[in-house]
């Protein structure tokens, strides 16, 4: 919030110079503030935290875009689209330090707000596809796998798609899963002779 505040003072005494140049006759000086307070002004509706965890995630380093994300304290005051990214970015970078409940709350909530792109929709069903393998509802899975796949034209991540519909069809399902441990703790006594 800080950071906010000092953003608007600045942007605000820039834009006072700036008349004040065209009022005095300084044309010059003037329109070249303008590029200025235009770079001030954009600020206001891209955060320097998430253009720098998504350029470190293009470039491939996981960590420094963890870092640059998890700086980013409240999100809910950004644009809505940027908020969904940001909550899509937390999601994804860090699930295993999240769990998959809070993990799964996340990416729900980005898809509610509005990814700007299909192939981002279609990561986050995938993604939110895995977490609900991970917990047990294979068919809910399923359904995000082929929502997933609708939306992904371009086929980038046909690979990975078809890869966990394999693993799902081999996976057993939680009704499965609860009979092998329950009957895991009955096993047959011998006979007393």
């Amino acid at each position: 919030m800080l950071g906010f505040i000092i953003r608007v003072i600045i942007t605000l005494s820039v834009l006072f110079f700036n008349i004040y140049l065209f009022y005095t006759g300084f044309w010059g000086w003037g329109i070249s503030l303008i590029f200025v307070l235009a770079l001030l002004i954009l600020s206001f509706f891209r955060n320097e935290n998430m253009i720098l965890a998504l350029n470190q995630m293009r470039v491939g380093n996981q960590d420094k875009a963890k870092k640059y994300i998890n700086r980013i304290s409240r999100p809910d005051l950004m644009p809505k689209k940027q908020h969904a990214y940001v909550l899509f970015l937390k999601a994804m970078l860090n699930a295993q330090e999240l769990g998959f409940a809070k993990s799964e709350q996340l990416l729900r909530k980005a898809l509610s707000i509005g990814l700007r792109t299909a192939q981002d929709n279609a990561l986050a069903k995938m993604h939110l596809a895995g977490v609900c393998a991970q917990t047990g509802r294979k068919n809910e899975a399923t359904a995000l796998l082929s929502e997933a796949k609708k939306l992904d034209k371009n086929g980038v991540m046909k690979e990975q798609i078809s890869m966990m519909q394999k693993q799902l069809s081999m996976a057993a399902s939680k009704n499965q899963m609860r009979m092998v441990m329950m009957n895991k703790g009955r096993q047959k006594t011998p006979k007393m002779r």
